[in-house]
């Protein structure tokens, strides 16, 4: 039977910390402080609870009575859960808990240093190359990522430390994250390799961490299994003959015809402005982008006559990302969009132990208007001038540094052939040119 007592220690009459002894039976006695202090004359160590001879020791004496009750019910869950290790980690972690404490002088606490990389996200040093400070995306996914390390602790009812990062606790965590969870594979993959950031990180300011932190690997769909939607140059002509209504559509099919014609990411896109567009010779037009992604500055040549014209004579109003993406669904719907396509769409999914559905990407059949979005602008671009145009050229533009990348990116398998046979085209193109 477990026993729940507190104790102090000490000779003289002074201020003593009060210790909290768990026993579950010969040789499984676990104590810890509780951060609570009393004087060593105002303990009773027949009660082995403080005296009450003053409202502050009456609160005390209660506080230790609502410690006592609390531990031994999380006592009784836990004893009937399984892979909940109750120790000396395990009581702390319950002094916290019912006294609502924060532990941020705990460096040993994963979501503790997962803090500290956001706390410190606007002086963090980019991996490669000499600029600081982490981009909004990467500092929103640092507290998701911690959001998502709390709610496991939750699950498995204790705190995460750094040397619980073994094969069998990231084996579990994965098994949580898909199954009970049901993120993709792609949020599963963000949440393994942002725990081996963090564990890493870590490591690099002497915090004691796993030695299997640097095995955990993140994975990805087979290419096979993934679905890009793209916008094939048919279907940007059916969006441009389409008569719209309300000006926030006319508006929105603008960044959406230009954003096809240039390809660069949603955030980008809408970072445009006219004085960035530069004249060429005749109609040539150069856009200089910042992408804030790779940290690159790339520019991307437009002569498509009716994208020059919506550059020139009627460039687009800003609007958020939020608004462009209702709105291209919209859009693609109403020039006929329609046609029945595997792809992840966004749905409410039941999910174990919560009481109201959560979003989750859900494969399944849907018109193809439904699975449209601001990423389909970059991989329309790369798609459809893919073998028109040298791969090295699009890359320049997209930003991607490996072919291999680009290639999953659009979902092709590189083909030699095509590649020599672009290359004979160009060979040919100059031999045109010297006989001019």
């Amino acid at each position: 039977m477990a026993t729940i007592k507190f104790r102090v220690r000490g000779k003289e009459n002074k201020e003593v910390s009060i210790y909290v002894s768990l026993s579950l039976g010969r040789g499984k006695v676990y104590e810890t402080k509780t951060d609570f202090f009393v004087l060593l004359s105002r303990w009773s160590d027949k009660t082995s609870m403080p005296k009450q001879g003053n409202d502050e020791e009456k609160k005390l004496h209660n506080k230790l009575s609502k410690l006592r009750q609390f531990i031994s019910d999380k006592l009784n869950e836990d004893l009937a859960t399984e892979n909940v290790v109750i120790n000396t980690q395990w009581l702390k972690a319950k002094i916290k808990e019912c006294f609502g404490r924060v532990s941020k002088e705990d460096n040993t606490l994963v979501k503790n240093h997962y803090q500290y990389i956001i706390d410190h996200a606007s002086t963090r040093k980019i991996k490669g190359t000499q600029n600081f400070g982490l981009s909004d995306s990467r500092k929103k996914s640092y507290i998701n990522s911690k959001r998502i390390i709390i709610e496991y602790e939750e699950k498995i009812k204790r705190e995460i430390r750094f040397m619980d990062i073994d094969k069998r606790f990231v084996d579990a965590f994965l098994v949580w994250l898909q199954g009970v969870k049901k993120y993709s594979v792609e949020h599963c993959n963000k949440q393994l390799t942002d725990l081996k950031a963090v564990c890493t990180d870590a490591e690099k300011i002497e915090i004691k961490v796993n030695p299997y932190c640097k095995f955990i690997e993140g994975f990805r769909e087979n290419d096979e299994d993934r679905h890009i939607v793209t916008l094939s140059f048919d279907e940007l002509e059916q969006i441009k003959n389409i008569d719209l209504e309300r000006e926030a559509l006319v508006n929105a099919r603008k960044w959406l015809l230009i954003g096809c014609e240039i390809g660069q990411r949603g955030g980008d896109l809408l970072k445009l402005k006219p004085e960035m567009i530069r004249r060429g010779d005749g109609s040539q037009r150069f856009i200089d982008v910042f992408q804030s992604k790779g940290k690159k500055n790339v520019t991307v040549g437009v002569l498509d006559p009716y994208i020059v014209n919506l550059l020139d004579e009627d460039f687009p109003y800003v609007l958020s990302d939020q608004k462009l993406r209702v709105y291209v669904k919209e859009i693609c719907k109403s020039a006929g969009i329609n046609e029945i396509v595997e792809g992840k769409k966004i749905q409410d999914v039941i999910i174990e132990g919560k009481d109201k559905p959560e979003k989750r990407k859900v494969l399944g059949m849907y018109p193809k208007c439904e699975l449209v979005s601001l990423h389909s602008f970059r991989r329309s671009f790369a798609t459809n001038y893919y073998k028109k145009v040298p791969t090295a050229i699009l890359m320049s533009i997209t930003g991607h540094t490996k072919e291999s990348i680009f290639l999953k990116y659009i979902n092709k398998p590189e083909d030699k052939d095509e590649n020599a046979k672009l290359f004979m085209k160009f060979w040919e193109m100059l031999e045109e040119e010297k006989v001019k």
